[in-house]
This record gives C-alpha cells, sequence and structure tokens, in this order.
C-alpha cells in the first residue's frame, strides 16, 4: 500500500472511530492536547502521524491502539 493510501484509510477511520464515540475534532484535539488543525489534517490524510500521536489519540478515543490500525 502506498503512504498517501495509507494515510487517507487510516484518517477515514480516525474519523468514524471519532464520531462514534460522539466527539468533535475540537474536543478531539482537547483530549491529546493538539491544535485542532493537526487533527483536521490527520483525518483528512494529509499528514503521516507519529506513533506517539496515534497512542495518544487512541488513550483519548479509549480504545486499543490496534483497533485505531485495524481498518
Amino acid at each position: 500500500m502506498e503512504k498517501k493510501t495509507f494515510t487517507k484509510k487510516l484518517g477515514n477511520h480516525i474519523v468514524m472511530l471519532r464520531e462514534e464515540k460522539k466527539i468533535t475534532q475540537v474536543e478531539l484535539a482537547k483530549l491529546c492536547k493538539k491544535p485542532k488543525q493537526n487533527i483536521n489534517r490527520l483525518e483528512a490524510g494529509s499528514i503521516n502521524p507519529t506513533a506517539f500521536l496515534l497512542y495518544e489519540i487512541s488513550n483519548a478515543l479509549e480504545i486499543p491502539l490496534t483497533e485505531m490500525l485495524a481498518f
């Protein structure tokens, strides 16, 4: 899988997980102590996130990191 395809699929999956928890991008950003723009770019698939950012998001969404990567 190409990097662009991976980041787009990851972003779409994070949107789905976030919406299942009924959390906005702003709320997720606050939980992760990150700017909303970072969450927006991540969900759009325009950035390649660090492993630690994915860890922070999985903690904020209260899901295992493996679930976030299972798309």
